[in-house]
C-alpha cells in the first residue's frame, strides 16, 4: 500500500527534529554512579556493544555530553562521523551517562518513536554521506552541524510499524554482522596459512614427495652463509648534500618503498645523480633480480626483490642487497627464504639499537644460515609456492569482493526499511494500526502538542 505522494499509507513526512530533541540533559543526585563513555569506547558496528567506565554523576554532568538509556549517540567529528561511531544507549548505571562532548544524543521525543528506528536513521547512507558532506570547521576539526540533524529530512512510520521494522533490522543485520565477521577473519587465515607454506618450502616438507618421485635425498640439502652463496651481500648509504634535488634519473630507494613484500616505487619516489650513483654510492649499486631486505625496524622482514622497471637501483644504509650466485641459488628462492622469517628470529636475541629502533647488522646479514636444495629442487619449490600464493590470492580478492557485498547489503536493508519493503505484507495484514489515530500523522500532532504543553510560558514585560 503506497499512498498518492510515493510514501506507504500511514506514513508521514518530517524532519529528524520533530521526533527527537537533540542533547537534552539529565537531573539526578551528584551522588548517584553513572556511565561515562569517552569517544574510544564507542562502537563503529551496528551492533557493536558500548563499553562505559563507571563515574559519579556529579562528577561528569557538567563538562560532558548527557544522555540516558534509550537516547541515540553518534559522533560528530571527523574522521569518528564517517567511521560510524554510534550506539543505542543500553544498561548504564542508575540508566544516566555522559560522554565526550563531540557526541550528539538523540532522545524520542515520545515513547512512541523507537530507539532503534532512530538509529537506523543515522547510520542510513544518506545521513552518512549528506553528514560527511556538510561538515564545516578548519581541516581535521570538521564537525556536522547541528542545523544539518535537526533538518535532516525523513519519512515516519507509525508506531506499531515501527517496532515490526526494529526487530526485522534487529534480524536481518544481525545476520549481515555475522558474515562480515566470518569474511574478516580468513584473511588472518590466509596469512597463517601462507607463512606454514614458507616454512614447509624452507624446511624440505613442501617438495619431500617430489624427492622421493626424483630419487633425491634430503641430505642433499646443504646450509651456508649467505655469503657464501651470493657474489655479494652489501648494506646502502645515505647519500650528503641532499643530491634528491638535483634531476637525477637513479631510482634511490627507502624502506618506505617496500610495501607487502615488494616494491613500490610510486609512493614518493626519490632519485640520485649519475655521478653520485657512480662513485660515492657506487658500492650499493643494485640491478634487478637483486633481493632485498631492510636491516632497521620495527618492522623487521620487509623483503622484495628488485624489478626490471630500471637497468640500475641505489639504496639507503638501511636495506641490505643479496645477489645469489646463479650457480648456487635461485634469487625467487632466497626470496621466499627471507620472506619466511627465521633469518631475523635466528639473529633476534643480538639485534643492537637504540630506544625504538633495532638493527641487524650487515656482518649478520652475511653469515645468516641460508638453506640450498639443488637448483631443480629450489625451481620446484618456488613453482610450488607461486601457486598456493596465488590460490590464496585469488582467495583473498574474494573475500574483499564479498565484504564490499556484505557493506553494501546493510545500507539496502537500511534502504528498504525506509521505503517500507520490509513490512509490505504487514501493512496488508494490519491496515487498523496504520490508520487514523494510529497514523504517523496522529503521532507527531501528538509530539507537537505535548512539547507545546511543556514549552516554559514567556513572561510579558510591564508596561511603564
Amino acid at each position: 500500500m503506497t499512498a498518492p505522494n510515493n510514501i506507504p499509507i500511514g506514513w508521514a513526512h518530517c524532519s529528524l527534529a520533530d521526533i527527537v530533541t537533540l542533547n537534552p540533559k539529565n537531573e539526578a543526585n551528584a551522588e548517584q554512579v553513572a556511565g561515562f563513555v569517552p569517544m574510544a569506547l564507542a562502537p563503529t558496528s551496528y551492533h557493536g556493544t558500548l563499553h562505559f567506565e563507571e563515574k559519579l554523576w556529579g562528577e561528569i554532568k557538567k563538562s560532558y555530553t548527557n544522555f540516558a538509556d534509550g537516547d541515540v549517540i553518534f559522533a560528530k567529528v571527523t574522521p569518528c562521523f564517517e567511521n560510524g561511531k554510534a550506539s543505542i544507549v543500553r544498561g548504564l548505571p542508575n540508566s544516566i551517562g555522559a560522554g565526550s562532548s563531540e557526541f550528539y544524543v538523540l532522545r524520542p521525543a515520545s515513547k512512541n518513536i523507537s530507539s532503534t528506528l532512530i538509529f537506523a536513521i543515522i547510520k542510513s547512507q544518506p545521513f552518512m554521506q549528506q553528514g560527511a558532506q556538510n561538515m564545516t570547521g578548519a581541516v581535521g576539526l570538521r564537525r556536522v552541524p547541528r542545523t544539518f540533524v535537526e533538518a535532516f529530512p525523513i519519512v515516519l512510520p507509525p508506531a506499531a510499524e515501527q517496532k515490526v521494522i526494529a526487530d526485522k533490522l534487529d534480524t536481518l543485520l544481525a545476520k549481515v554482522e555475522n558474515s562480515k565477521a566470518r569474511l574478516e577473519r580468513i584473511p588472518e587465515t590466509l596469512k597463517r596459512f601462507r607463512q606454514s607454506v614458507l616454512a614447509a618450502a624452507v624446511s624440505g616438507r613442501l617438495t619431500e614427495e617430489w624427492r622421493k618421485q626424483h630419487g633425491i635425498e634430503y641430505g642433499s640439502w646443504g646450509v651456508q652463509a649467505a655469503l657464501d652463496l651470493c657474489k655479494k651481500v652489501q648494506s646502502g648509504s645515505t647519500p650528503k648534500n641532499n643530491p634528491f634535488d638535483q634531476n637525477g634519473t637513479i631510482p634511490f630507494l627507502k624502506v618506505y618503498n617496500i610495501v607487502n613484500q615488494e616494491i613500490d616505487f610510486e609512493y614518493r619516489p626519490q632519485f640520485i645523480t649519475e655521478e653520485v650513483h657512480n662513485t660515492k654510492l657506487k658500492r650499493s649499486i643494485g640491478y634487478p633480480g637483486d633481493v632485498l631486505m631492510n636491516i632497521v625496524g620495527p618492522p623487521l622482514g620487509k623483503v622484495a626483490i628488485l624489478p626490471d622497471s630500471y637497468t640500475e637501483w641505489n639504496l639507503n644504509q638501511a636495506i641490505t642487497l643479496f645477489r645469489p650466485d646463479p650457480k648456487e641459488l635461485l634469487p625467487n628462492f632466497l626470496y621466499y627464504v627471507l620472506c619466511e622469517g627465521s633469518m631475523v628470529r635466528d639473529v633476534t636475541h643480538d639485534l643492537k639499537g637504540t630506544v625504538g629502533q633495532v638493527n641487524i647488522s650487515l656482518t649478520q646479514c652475511r653469515e645468516a644460515k641460508i638453506p640450498r636444495p639443488s637448483l631443480p629442487e629450489q625451481t620446484e619449490i618456488v613453482r610450488r609456492v607461486d601457486q598456493l600464493f596465488a590460490y590464496a590470492d585469488r582467495i583473498e580478492q574474494q573475500v574483499n569482493q564479498a565484504l564490499a557485498r556484505v557493506n553494501n547489503l546493510t545500507h539496502s536493508i537500511l534502504a528498504k526499511a525506509f521505503r517500507g519493503e520490509l513490512t509490505e505484507q504487514w501493512r496488508e495484514d494490519n491496515p487498523e494500526l496504520i490508520s487514523g489515530e494510529n497514523s504517523a500523522s496522529a503521532l507527531l500532532e501528538r509530539i507537537k502538542a505535548e512539547r507545546a504543553e511543556k514549552a516554559p510560558v514567556k513572561r510579558r514585560k510591564r508596561s511603564a
